[in-house]
Protein backbone atom coordinates (compact mmCIF):
# COMPACT_ATOMS: atom_id res chain seq x y z
CA UNK A 1 0.00 0.00 0.00
CA UNK A 2 1.49 3.36 -0.51
CA UNK A 3 2.03 5.63 1.80
CA UNK A 4 1.03 9.12 1.02
CA UNK A 5 2.45 10.89 4.24
CA UNK A 6 5.70 9.48 3.21
CA UNK A 7 5.83 10.64 -0.37
CA UNK A 8 4.50 14.34 1.33
CA UNK A 9 2.64 14.85 -2.15
CA UNK A 10 1.10 18.59 -0.78
CA UNK A 11 4.66 19.82 -0.37
CA UNK A 12 5.81 18.74 -3.92
CA UNK A 13 6.03 21.19 -6.29
CA UNK A 14 6.47 19.95 -9.64
CA UNK A 15 7.45 22.53 -12.55
CA UNK A 16 7.17 21.15 -16.19
CA UNK A 17 9.13 22.71 -17.73
CA UNK A 18 9.22 21.85 -21.42
CA UNK A 19 11.99 23.82 -22.78
CA UNK A 20 14.85 24.14 -20.59
CA UNK A 21 17.11 25.46 -22.83
CA UNK A 22 15.47 28.43 -23.53
CA UNK A 23 17.06 31.29 -22.40
CA UNK A 24 15.56 34.61 -23.13
CA UNK A 25 11.52 35.60 -22.19
CA UNK A 26 11.36 36.74 -25.92
CA UNK A 27 12.04 32.85 -26.86
CA UNK A 28 9.45 31.93 -24.52
CA UNK A 29 6.91 34.73 -26.05
CA UNK A 30 7.79 33.45 -29.77
CA UNK A 31 7.18 29.53 -28.94
CA UNK A 32 3.86 30.50 -27.18
CA UNK A 33 3.17 32.55 -30.04
CA UNK A 34 3.73 29.76 -32.36
CA UNK A 35 1.72 27.56 -30.16
CA UNK A 36 -0.79 29.68 -30.46
CA UNK A 37 -0.75 29.71 -33.81
CA UNK A 38 -0.89 26.36 -34.65
CA UNK A 39 -3.85 25.64 -32.66
CA UNK A 40 -5.53 27.93 -33.59
CA UNK A 41 -5.24 27.00 -37.41
CA UNK A 42 -5.83 23.30 -36.86
CA UNK A 43 -9.02 24.33 -35.30
CA UNK A 44 -9.95 26.92 -37.83
CA UNK A 45 -9.13 24.42 -40.50
CA UNK A 46 -11.17 21.63 -38.96
CA UNK A 47 -14.13 24.00 -38.55
CA UNK A 48 -13.69 25.03 -42.14
CA UNK A 49 -13.27 21.72 -44.27
CA UNK A 50 -15.50 19.45 -41.79
CA UNK A 51 -18.38 20.00 -44.78
CA UNK A 52 -15.99 18.44 -47.78
CA UNK A 53 -16.67 15.41 -46.34
CA UNK A 54 -20.37 15.67 -47.45
CA UNK A 55 -18.70 15.72 -50.55
CA UNK A 56 -15.72 13.42 -50.70
CA UNK A 57 -13.73 16.25 -51.54
CA UNK A 58 -10.02 16.71 -49.63
CA UNK A 59 -8.60 20.32 -48.95
CA UNK A 60 -6.75 20.58 -51.64
CA UNK A 61 -8.86 19.19 -54.07
CA UNK A 62 -11.44 22.19 -52.72
CA UNK A 63 -8.72 24.35 -53.37
CA UNK A 64 -7.83 23.39 -56.74
CA UNK A 65 -12.13 23.61 -57.56
CA UNK A 66 -11.90 26.97 -55.84
CA UNK A 67 -9.43 28.31 -57.70
CA UNK A 68 -10.47 27.61 -61.00
CA UNK A 69 -14.57 28.93 -60.26
CA UNK A 70 -12.51 32.04 -59.12
CA UNK A 71 -10.17 32.39 -61.61
CA UNK A 72 -10.92 30.26 -64.98
CA UNK A 73 -8.92 27.86 -66.13
CA UNK A 74 -5.08 28.13 -65.52
CA UNK A 75 -2.66 25.90 -65.95
CA UNK A 76 -1.35 22.80 -63.14
CA UNK A 77 1.41 25.19 -62.30
CA UNK A 78 -0.34 28.66 -61.58
CA UNK A 79 -3.03 26.02 -59.94
CA UNK A 80 -0.55 25.10 -57.08
CA UNK A 81 1.37 28.03 -56.72
CA UNK A 82 -1.98 29.26 -55.87
CA UNK A 83 -2.88 26.26 -53.34
CA UNK A 84 0.17 26.34 -52.01
CA UNK A 85 1.03 22.57 -53.38
CA UNK A 86 3.77 21.14 -55.18
CA UNK A 87 3.65 20.24 -58.55
CA UNK A 88 3.87 16.28 -57.68
CA UNK A 89 1.00 16.30 -55.41
CA UNK A 90 -1.27 18.51 -57.71
CA UNK A 91 -0.70 16.13 -60.03
CA UNK A 92 -2.39 13.44 -58.04
CA UNK A 93 -5.10 16.16 -57.10
CA UNK A 94 -6.41 16.83 -60.53
CA UNK A 95 -5.82 13.42 -61.58
CA UNK A 96 -8.49 12.64 -58.88
CA UNK A 97 -10.52 15.26 -59.72
CA UNK A 98 -10.60 14.04 -63.37
CA UNK A 99 -11.80 10.71 -62.58
CA UNK A 100 -14.62 11.91 -60.63
CA UNK A 101 -14.92 14.52 -63.74
CA UNK A 102 -15.02 17.30 -61.64
CA UNK A 103 -12.33 18.82 -64.21
CA UNK A 104 -10.70 18.64 -67.53
CA UNK A 105 -6.94 18.68 -68.82
CA UNK A 106 -6.90 20.44 -72.15
CA UNK A 107 -4.21 21.34 -74.26
CA UNK A 108 -2.75 24.80 -74.45
CA UNK A 109 -3.66 25.85 -78.11
CA UNK A 110 -0.68 28.32 -77.62
CA UNK A 111 1.67 25.89 -75.82
CA UNK A 112 1.24 22.20 -76.69
CA UNK A 113 3.75 21.89 -73.60
CA UNK A 114 1.67 23.42 -71.32
CA UNK A 115 -1.98 22.02 -70.15
CA UNK A 116 -4.78 24.14 -69.06
CA UNK A 117 -7.39 22.57 -66.38
CA UNK A 118 -10.91 23.80 -66.41
CA UNK A 119 -13.81 22.42 -64.67
CA UNK A 120 -16.21 20.41 -66.19
CA UNK A 121 -20.24 21.51 -66.12
CA UNK A 122 -20.32 18.73 -62.59
CA UNK A 123 -17.76 20.36 -61.54
CA UNK A 124 -19.01 24.00 -61.80
CA UNK A 125 -22.00 22.73 -60.61
CA UNK A 126 -20.47 21.02 -57.03
CA UNK A 127 -18.72 24.46 -56.37
CA UNK A 128 -21.48 26.34 -56.88
CA UNK A 129 -23.33 23.71 -54.36
CA UNK A 130 -20.50 23.83 -51.96
CA UNK A 131 -18.56 27.36 -52.18
CA UNK A 132 -21.56 29.88 -50.72
CA UNK A 133 -21.59 26.91 -47.18
CA UNK A 134 -17.91 27.03 -47.20
CA UNK A 135 -18.24 31.47 -47.01
CA UNK A 136 -20.57 30.57 -44.32
CA UNK A 137 -18.70 28.68 -42.24
CA UNK A 138 -15.64 31.28 -42.94
CA UNK A 139 -18.08 33.98 -41.56
CA UNK A 140 -19.02 32.64 -38.49
CA UNK A 141 -15.78 31.05 -37.29
CA UNK A 142 -14.29 34.92 -37.94
CA UNK A 143 -17.69 36.55 -36.28
CA UNK A 144 -15.29 36.28 -32.71
CA UNK A 145 -13.28 39.33 -34.24
CA UNK A 146 -14.78 42.61 -35.22
CA UNK A 147 -14.14 44.26 -38.25
CA UNK A 148 -11.02 45.90 -37.15
CA UNK A 149 -9.31 43.06 -35.53
CA UNK A 150 -9.96 40.97 -38.95
CA UNK A 151 -7.88 43.26 -40.59
CA UNK A 152 -4.82 43.41 -38.42
CA UNK A 153 -5.32 39.81 -37.77
CA UNK A 154 -4.75 39.77 -41.77
CA UNK A 155 -2.03 42.57 -42.09
CA UNK A 156 0.12 40.77 -39.21
CA UNK A 157 -0.42 37.25 -41.14
CA UNK A 158 0.48 38.67 -44.23
CA UNK A 159 3.46 40.10 -42.85
CA UNK A 160 4.50 37.01 -41.05
CA UNK A 161 3.87 34.96 -44.09
CA UNK A 162 5.98 37.02 -46.87
CA UNK A 163 8.62 37.50 -43.97
CA UNK A 164 8.94 33.79 -43.70
CA UNK A 165 8.44 33.07 -47.63
CA UNK A 166 11.53 35.35 -48.68
CA UNK A 167 13.30 33.84 -45.91
CA UNK A 168 12.78 30.11 -46.83
CA UNK A 169 13.63 31.55 -50.31
CA UNK A 170 17.21 33.41 -48.97
CA UNK A 171 17.60 29.74 -47.63
CA UNK A 172 17.23 27.64 -50.68
CA UNK A 173 19.68 29.34 -52.66
CA UNK A 174 22.14 29.50 -49.85
CA UNK A 175 22.13 33.03 -48.76
CA UNK A 176 24.74 32.77 -46.05
CA UNK A 177 23.05 36.14 -44.60
CA UNK A 178 19.82 34.22 -43.46
CA UNK A 179 19.10 33.62 -39.90
CA UNK A 180 18.19 30.29 -40.41
CA UNK A 181 21.47 29.27 -41.59
CA UNK A 182 23.18 31.63 -38.95
CA UNK A 183 21.69 29.37 -36.24
CA UNK A 184 22.67 26.30 -37.49
CA UNK A 185 26.27 26.87 -37.87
Amino acid sequence: MLNIDYLNVKQINIEVNMTPNIISEQEKVVLKLYTQLMRATNAVTEKMHRHLLDYKLSISQFGVMEALYHLGPLCQKDIGDKILKTSGNITLVIDNLEKRNLVKREKDLDDRRRMTVRLTASGHQLIEKIFPIHSLIAQQVFSVLEPQEQNILGSLLKKLGRANTQSAYLKRKGNSNDQYNQVKK
